[in-house]
């Protein structure tokens, strides 16, 4: 039978994503007073970056570890962070990781990196949908209906 690719538009998203983001950073260290939240650095940001950070790698992990059991049980995963949203290792990087970065460095340039992130993921994701639908039918397409796609939410969407 079979098998999926683990790793999904990641590689594609990171090739791009990645350069940027590192840009971002060296450029946020060079010039904080340019693009800092604040002119100092303050304890609450950081503070609160921590705990998206905290939050993203839960939130992470757990979603690879659903992921690797449904591959090697060749079975669609709907449930833990799959029942919130459809990418859920996609959202943690993007709407916690980056953003926390963006807050422990503070820095608002890092934070772009979450925005053209998101755009990279609309652009690629198409292919990865495709693949899931043949491999899993009718099941993925119930799936994807109900369940938000990007954004974690712990309710369902309305069936069409």
């Amino acid at each position: 039978m079979k098998k999926l690719n683990f790793l999904g538009i990641g590689p594609k998203i990171a090739s791009l994503l990645l350069p940027w983001l590192i840009l971002t950073i060296v450029l946020s260290t060079h010039y904080k007073p340019v693009f800092g939240y604040t002119s100092e650095k303050s304890p609450v940001i950081f503070t609160v970056g921590l705990i998206f950070l905290i939050m993203g790698l839960i939130f992470y992990f757990s979603t690879v570890k659903l992921l690797v059991k449904g591959l090697n049980e060749t079975r669609l995963i709907t449930n833990g962070a799959f029942a919130l949203c459809q990418n859920p290792l996609y959202s943690s990087i993007i709407l916690f990781i980056i953003p926390s970065l963006s807050l422990i460095i503070n820095s608002w340039l890092v934070l772009t990196s979450s925005v053209i992130g998101y755009i990279m993921f609309k652009i690629f994701i198409r292919g990865e949908y495709k693949e899931l639908e043949s491999f899993f039918g009718e099941t993925y397409i119930s799936y994807k209906k109900t369940t938000p796609e990007f954004f974690p939410f712990p309710f369902k969407k309305k069936s069409v």
